[in-house]
């Protein structure tokens, strides 16, 4: 089973960025979107989901007692661990623009562009056979309003009536699901 963030952990792990929590909220957003850029620039899919594989991460070794003197050089480490072990499970990647030469033609964008319009398509027809809530649940999960999102789970998790790690545990089993109906219609498509 997985590990899960707890609100115990999350608040060791914010103490790392800030004394103060606000501040502390602010520092973590601001690596968040670093490492998600991290991930997202080396062609992997799914790359949220590598981000919070890290913070989840570094707040499991927290709970456990390790000292972390420097919680961003700490959370590029474990980003770059987490980011060799998604290399080598290729159903996690994708090809990059960055991955090929620089002197790109115009069939290679074109093909770039195809990729991607066969990648949103996929997003979008497994996206639909989730139920509607479901549906609702997770897109405004990761809604790209990143400044507020530990605010807007809470108060996700506030609507529905559950704990926060709950509503992190259903996020994460609609994210799998959706991330494995992705995969098999890229196959499918591909054949």
């Amino acid at each position: 089973m997985n590990w899960v963030l707890t609100e115990e952990s999350l608040g060791k792990l914010l103490d790392c960025f800030d004394a103060d929590h606000n501040l502390a909220g602010e520092k973590y957003e601001d690596l968040r979107r670093a490492l998600s850029r991290f991930f997202e620039g080396r062609g992997i899919f799914f790359h949220e989901e590598c981000t919070d594989e890290v913070f989840d991460r570094v707040a499991r070794r927290l709970v456990e007692g390790v000292e972390i003197r420097n919680i961003y050089s700490y959370c590029y480490e474990v980003a770059r661990l987490v980011l060799l072990e998604r290399i080598k499970s290729s159903e996690y990647r994708n090809v990059s623009i960055e991955a090929h030469n620089s002197d790109l033609s115009a069939t290679d964008i074109g093909d770039e562009l195809a990729e991607m319009e066969r990648r949103l398509r996929c997003l979008d027809a497994c996206l639909q056979q989730l139920p509607p809530e479901s549906r609702l649940l997770i897109t405004e999960y990761y809604q790209d309003d990143r400044r507020n999102r530990i605010t807007r789970r809470q108060s996700m998790a506030d609507r529905l009536g559950i704990r926060r790690d709950a509503l992190a545990n259903r996020a994460q089993r609609l994210r799998s699901k959706l991330e494995q109906c992705i995969v098999r219609c890229l196959k499918k498509d591909a054949v």
